[in-house]
């Protein structure tokens, strides 16, 4: 007769591990990051390849040498950080810029916490916090689409959509609506911006790939997007029809690039399918607030972080029964 073997759960392994989904991340950002390219050109590379070498770097770094553990850059976290962080950047930013908030974002967003798994907020936006409020001029300065023509760090700036909106709705200066860019070109991709902002259908592409194959689930980034379109069309400003709002507040900034990779954090989102319909009402309300009466034209890293902090109360009030558990 064979024994019996008893052990704790999980007794059927899914096949699921961190480099596995974070590989799959980085592969449905990989449409958003070629147009990227194909609108910044050589900036968008430089930027792209100098934050990940650096996150790469400083997580393996900090690791042996200052938490002496075993590196884990295998588990690719360090890689989608980086990632994550060039697409929250300007592409024409100087290199010793992104080296600064990889390592704000590595150092301090993630390993002095204790590495992955542990950390309460998002380590990209951690880094690009870090970089907006210390660098406002270079991190707000946005380059035009180029190609390969234009330059690196001389590339030619100048206002965003999103920045064109934010008078429009601030100071009721209805004059600048014929300025905005059709909402087809905002869909497809072609503003200045930083690398995240370009196209939005690649972003698109990208959310539902993950959505089908289970790395995230559609709870935030319907949520945070149903919300901020909800506010838009109660909020209309004059000289702009609703739907006009909805394309330009839903299609511009880093609304599809917050909602689908950066909100949907593992670590720093809910678990619970309610707790995540909160945190993403919460984020597009806070969104919506600072893109309205805010400084900022864009709101989408300050109302992620926000809701972050929340995450542990979500996890703690909103949680399934247990089996058998009666209702009170």
């Amino acid at each position: 007769m064979k024994n019996l073997i008893v052990a704790p759960a999980p007794h059927v392994h899914s096949g699921d591990s961190v480099r596995r989904n974070m590989l799959l991340v980085i592969v449905a950002l990989l449409p958003a990051y070629v147009m990227s390219v194909v609108a910044f050109g050589w900036g968008a590379l430089i930027t792209a390849c100098i934050s990940i070498a650096a996150c790469v770097l400083f997580e393996w770094l900090i690791a042996k040498y200052i938490l002496k553990t075993r590196p884990t850059i295998g588990d690719l976290s360090a890689v989608l950080t980086g990632l994550l962080l060039a697409f929250n950047l300007p592409s024409n930013l100087p290199w010793w810029i992104v080296v600064i908030g990889a390592l704000v974002a590595i150092g301090i967003g993630k390993m002095s916490f204790g590495g992955l798994g542990q950390n309460p907020f998002n380590p990209a936006l951690v880094g690009r916090v870090f970089l907006l409020i210390s660098f406002p001029v270079q991190m707000t300065t946005w380059p035009l689409p180029q190609g390969f023509n234009g330059g690196y760090v001389d590339a030619e700036t100048g206002a965003t959509p999103l920045a064109a909106m934010k008078q429009i709705v601030k100071n009721g200066n209805d004059s600048l609506v014929g300025q905005l860019p059709d909402l087809w070109d905002l869909f497809i991709g072609w503003m200045g911006g930083s690398l995240g902002e370009v196209c939005a259908l690649a972003l698109l592409i990208g959310g539902v790939f993950l959505i089908c194959t289970r790395v995230i689930t559609w709870h935030i980034p319907v949520s945070i997007l149903a919300t901020m379109a909800v506010f838009a069309c109660i909020g209309c400003p004059e000289g702009m029809t609703a739907g006009q709002y909805i394309g330009y507040t839903l299609l511009t900034g880093g609304a599809m690039l917050g909602a689908f990779f950066m909100a949907t954090d593992y670590v720093t989102s809910p678990m619970t399918p309610w707790g995540k319909i909160i945190f993403g009402i919460g984020i597009g309300l806070i969104v919506m607030v600072i893109r309205t009466w805010g400084a900022y034209p864009e709101g989408m890293s300050f109302a992620i972080l926000i809701m972050n902090a929340v995450t542990p109360l979500l996890n703690m009030y909103i949680r399934p029964k247990r089996f058998g558990e009666k209702k009170k």
